[in-house]
C-alpha cells in the first residue's frame, strides 16, 4: 500500500469517527430519549447531499479536571452550510452525545465561523441547539465563547434571518443565543429553556416544578412568547422551519421568493359579505377571513397559542410573501394587551427589516383595560407596536372590518403611520369609542337631568353618534380611509395594492439607531 493510499485510508476512518460523534453507545442513548443525533436532523433539514461540512477535525484545547485525556474530533459541533429546496444556509448543530453538547470555546469558534460567512455570503443561519450550556472544565474561555456568538447574533440581526431550533436542553446562558434570533422553536417533552433549573429554583425559592413545567415547549409557546413554534415531534419541528425559510428573503437586501399558485388573483369570496354579525358585540372568527385571502387557504401562523387575541404569521398572495397582522374577536374580542402588543410589533419589525409587506386586518375595540395592564406597562408595550408600524417601510396595505376605536385605531397600521393603501369594509366602525361609551360622555348631563325618560335620550342620541361613525364614510371623506371595499373583493383589491407597492420607496431620518420604548 503507498503512502498517499495509507494517508487517504486514514483520512476515510477519521471521518467515519468523527461522524460516530460520542459513540455508538452514546448515540444509543440519544435515541432512546427519542431524540435524533445533531447529524440525522441536518440530514432531514438540508436537501440530499448538499452539506458541506466545515472543521471536522477540531478538537477541544482544555487540560483542567482531566479533560487533556479525551478528545472527539468536532468537539460536540456539526457546521457547515447546504441547501433548503435549493437555497444557501448556514447551520450549526450541536451535539449531545459529546460532553452533553455543552459548550467550549473551540465549539463557539466553530459557531461563530458559520455566522460570519452567513453574514458575508448573505444567506440565513439555522442553530439546532442540544446542550448541557457551558463546558464547566473550561471556566471563562466557555463564557467567552458565549459571548462571542450573542455579538454575532446581535450584528446579524436585521441582516439574514436567524433561526433556532430547540431539540433538547438549553440552560443558563446558552439561552440567550435563541432569544436573539428571529424565530425559536421548540419541541414539545424533549426540549426546555430556563435560565436557572428546578434544582436551583427549589433552593432559593422553595418551589417544586419539573423541567417541563419551569420551561418546556408549551410553557414558552403558550405563556412566556418565548418560543414562536411547538412541535410535537423533531420531524415536525424540522419541517416548520423548512415552511418557515420558504417566506423568507436570504437576506436583507432581497425579497422573498415568489411562488407559482393557481389561486386566481380575482377570486371572490361570498362568505366574507356575511361574516361580520349585525350585533357589534357578537364574536367571529378572523381565521376564515385570512384563510379566504390567502393563496390556497395557506397561512403559517406565528406565536400560535401566545396572545391569541391577535394573529400573526406569513401566507402568500398572489404568490408573493406577506406578513399578515389581524385582531381576533373571538378573544378579549379583539383587544390589545401587553403580550399582543410585544407580539405583533416584533413580528412587523421583523417583516420590515427583510421587505416583506404588511396585510393588517382590523377589527380593535381598544386597549385591555385595568390595573394588571396598567401595572404592567400596556402604555410603553401599547407603544412598541405604535412604533413598529411607524417606523416600517415596506408597502403596508390596512383593512378594517369592524371596530377600529381611539389609541387602537391609530396603532393598528393607520393612515397617519404611513399606511400606503387603507380599506374599510362597509360594516366598519371608526371612531374615538363606542356608541355606549360615547353617549354617557358627551350627554351625562342631559340623561341624569331627564331620569324619567333617560332611557329615551340614551338610544336617541346613541343612533345619531351611530349614523355619524358606525360606518366608514366620515374617514373616507377625509381621506383616511382610501376606498371603501366590498368584503368578497377583499382578496383582489389588496393583491392589486401590494402590486401597486412593489418598487416602494421610503425613507427615514438618518440616526445611529432609534430608541424602541422597551
Amino acid at each position: 500500500m503507498s503512502i498517499q493510499t495509507e494517508n487517504i485510508q486514514k483520512l476515510v476512518e477519521r471521518r467515519e469517527k468523527a461522524r460516530l460523534g460520542g459513540g455508538a453507545k452514546r448515540i444509543e442513548a440519544q435515541h432512546a430519549k427519542g431524540k435524533m443525533t445533531a447529524r440525522e436532523r441536518l440530514a432531514l433539514l438540508l436537501d440530499e447531499g448538499s452539506f458541506e461540512e466545515y472543521d471536522m477535525f477540531v478538537q477541544h484545547r482544555c487540560t483542567n479536571f482531566g479533560m487533556d485525556k479525551e478528545h472527539f474530533d468536532g468537539d460536540g459541533v456539526v457546521t457547515g452550510c447546504g441547501t433548503i429546496d435549493g437555497r444557501l444556509v448556514y447551520v450549526f448543530a450541536q451535539d449531545f452525545t459529546v460532553s452533553g453538547g455543552s459548550l467550549s470555546k473551540t465549539m463557539s469558534e466553530k459557531i461563530c465561523k458559520v455566522m460570519d460567512m452567513a453574514v458575508r455570503n448573505g444567506a440565513p443561519v439555522i442553530g439546532l441547539n442540544d446542550s448541557g450550556g457551558a463546558r464547566i472544565q473550561e471556566g471563562i474561555d466557555a463564557l467567552a465563547g458565549y459571548g462571542e456568538i450573542f455579538e454575532r447574533n446581535i450584528l446579524a440581526s436585521g441582516v439574514i434571518p436567524q433561526i433556532s431550533g430547540i431539540f433538547g436542553p438549553c440552560a443558563g446562558g446558552a439561552v440567550y443565543s435563541p432569544a436573539l434570533t428571529d424565530f425559536t422553536l421548540m419541541v414539545k417533552n424533549t426540549s426546555y429553556m430556563f435560565l436557572t433549573g428546578p434544582a436551583v429554583v427549589k433552593s432559593v425559592t422553595g418551589e417544586d416544578v419539573t423541567q417541563e413545567d419551569l420551561g418546556g415547549a408549551s410553557v414558552h409557546s403558550s405563556k412566556s412568547g418565548v418560543a414562536h413554534f411547538a412541535a410535537s415531534s423533531e420531524e415536525e419541528g424540522i419541517a416548520t422551519i423548512k415552511d418557515l425559510l420558504s417566506f423568507l428573503p436570504q437576506n436583507n437586501m432581497e425579497e422573498a421568493p415568489r411562488v407559482e399558485t393557481s389561486d386566481p388573483v380575482s377570486r371572490v369570496e361570498d362568505l366574507l359579505n356575511e361574516i361580520v354579525p349585525d350585533n357589534p358585540n357578537k364574536a367571529y372568527d378572523m381565521y376564515k377571513v385570512i384563510g379566504c385571502i390567502v393563496d390556497d387557504g395557506r397561512f403559517l401562523e406565528v406565536h400560535k397559542d401566545y396572545a391569541k387575541n391577535i394573529i400573526v404569521g406569513f401566507a402568500h398572495m398572489g404568490g408573493r410573501s406577506v406578513g399578515i397582522v389581524a385582531n381576533q374577536p373571538a378573544i378579549l374580542a379583539g383587544a390589545l394587551d401587553i403580550n399582543a402588543s410585544r407580539k405583533a410589533s416584533r413580528f412587523v419589525r421583523f417583516c420590515d427589516a427583510f421587505n416583506i409587506p404588511l396585510v393588517t386586518l382590523v377589527d380593535v375595540p381598544g386597549f385591555l383595560c385595568g390595573t394588571t395592564q396598567e401595572y404592567g406597562a400596556i402604555i410603553t408595550n401599547g407603544a412598541k407596536l405604535l412604533y413598529a408600524y411607524g417606523e416600517a417601510t415596506v408597502p403596508k396595505v390596512t383593512v378594517t372590518l369592524r371596530k377600529s376605536y381611539g389609541g387602537a385605531h391609530i396603532v393598528m397600521s393607520c393612515k397617519q403611520l404611513r399606511g400606503d393603501i387603507n380599506y374599510a369594509w362597509p360594516s366598519a366602525n371608526i371612531a374615538v369609542m363606542g356608541a355606549d361609551g360615547a353617549v354617557n360622555v358627551l350627554y351625562a348631563k342631559d340623561i341624569k337631568a331627564d331620569p324619567e325618560h333617560a332611557s329615551e335620550i340614551f338610544e336617541k342620541k346613541k343612533k345619531e353618534y351611530n349614523d355619524l361613525f358606525s360606518n366608514p364614510y366620515q374617514a373616507a371623506q377625509k381621506g383616511y380611509i382610501d376606498d371603501v371595499i366590498e368584503p368578497r373583493n377583499t382578496r383582489f383589491r389588496v393583491i392589486r395594492a401590494l402590486e401597486q407597492l412593489a418598487l416602494k420607496k421610503q425613507d427615514i431620518p438618518a440616526k445611529k439607531h432609534d430608541n424602541l420604548p422597551l
